[in-house]
């Protein structure tokens, strides 16, 4: 068993908290993604769990065994890190192979995980080169190569692609997550790019000030987010939002009125909305274009909606010019409603 559980973690670093008394239950065999933004305590989390510090308060848990105040070498897990720690002077093979002669494995068993790993990541070819020889997509293979080999129960990957360009990325991305479906590691992922985590990740714990404001799958995360953060952090644009005021069932805003949720008037709100759920035609927002960006697939509008500026998603052939005036038209079942003072859903996320 290899599921992993923070309860009631709390991290300090001199007067700043940067872990508030998280908990977090990681199921055996599942792709957990650790998403938010610069400082917001995901790497530190899983330094935590790695041992690399020492919790100031809580428990963390793998499998049955309080790992707390265990030494890494003791807590049987392995970690790709960001800047992929290859070293220069091994080849490819010496490498994959380090940490398993560090465990004193029999030369047969070496040889023979160094080859399975390798051919998992396709790294066959490479195997007496040396780092310097490769390019660094191939570089990150062979990190996360060296820690499958182990057999640990539980792997942690700290931003492992983010020094890749945007086309290794994208590649990087679907061999991770294939190599994840074969081999059905417990698996803890740091980054900030919501696309990595939407794409890869079975379920995302989004954090911010060193708690977890959402957690959730990524279908989930994108259509019903908790809060005002949740939506504009998640998705590409983020989610759009109208501040209006609740009035005899409707909602009523700058430049527009729409039916609005029933029991709130008289309540601040703000209507949130993703671009891509926004028609252009007859509807109840009336609003005027600003900029048109054509980006191959669809063009990105941004139009002024009374003294608001949104987002829209349309069509690649969508005839629309700067300064006309539009009709957008929001699907209905595709608006979240959010309190204005606090920012919360103002319906929780099923």
């Amino acid at each position: 068993m290899s599921s992993v559980a923070f309860e009631s973690v709390r991290k300090i670093f001199g007067k700043t908290v940067a872990l508030k008394d998280v908990d977090l239950l990681v199921r055996d065999g599942e792709f957990m993604v650790l998403l938010g933004p610069s400082g917001c305590g995901k790497t530190t989390l899983l330094r935590c769990l790695a041992g690399l510090e020492r919790i100031d308060a809580g428990t963390v848990r793998i499998g049955d065994r309080d790992v707390s105040d265990l030494p890494p070498r003791d807590r049987h897990i392995a970690m790709v890190f960001q800047s992929y720690a290859v070293f220069p002077h091994m080849k490819v093979y010496d490498n994959i192979a380090f940490g398993l002669r560090m465990r004193n494995k029999p030369k047969a068993e070496v040889e023979r995980r160094v080859k399975e790993g390798a051919a998992l990541l396709q790294l066959e070819p490479f195997l007496d080169r040396y780092p310097a020889q490769l390019s660094g997509g191939q570089r990150q293979r062979v990190a996360v190569a060296r820690a499958i080999v182990t057999d640990a129960p539980v792997l942690l990957m700290d931003e492992p692609l983010s020094n890749l360009d945007a086309l290794l990325r994208l590649h990087a991305r679907a061999e991770l997550k294939r190599l994840h479906g074969e081999v059905k590691r417990t698996t803890v992922y740091v980054t900030h790019d919501q696309i990595e985590a939407l794409s890869m990740g079975d379920r995302i714990a989004v954090m911010r000030e060193g708690q977890i404001v959402q957690l959730d799958t990524p279908s989930a995360l994108y259509d019903r987010p908790a809060d005002v953060f949740v939506g504009s952090f998640i998705g590409s644009p983020p989610m759009n939002f109208l501040r209006c005021r609740a009035r005899n069932g409707t909602a009523v805003g700058d430049a527009f009125e729409v039916p609005g949720p029933p029991g709130m008037d008289g309540k601040e709100m703000l209507l949130g909305i993703r671009p891509e759920n926004i028609k252009i035609g007859e509807g109840p927002l009336r609003g005027r274009v600003l900029v048109v960006e054509p980006l191959g697939s669809h063009a990105l509008l941004t139009v002024m909606v009374g003294n608001e500026s949104i987002k829209v998603v349309a069509p690649a052939d969508t005839a629309v010019r700067a300064d006309e005036e539009l009709r957008l038209a929001p699907e209905p079942h595709k608006v979240r409603w959010m309190d204005a003072a606090s920012g919360k859903a103002l319906t929780a996320p099923r």
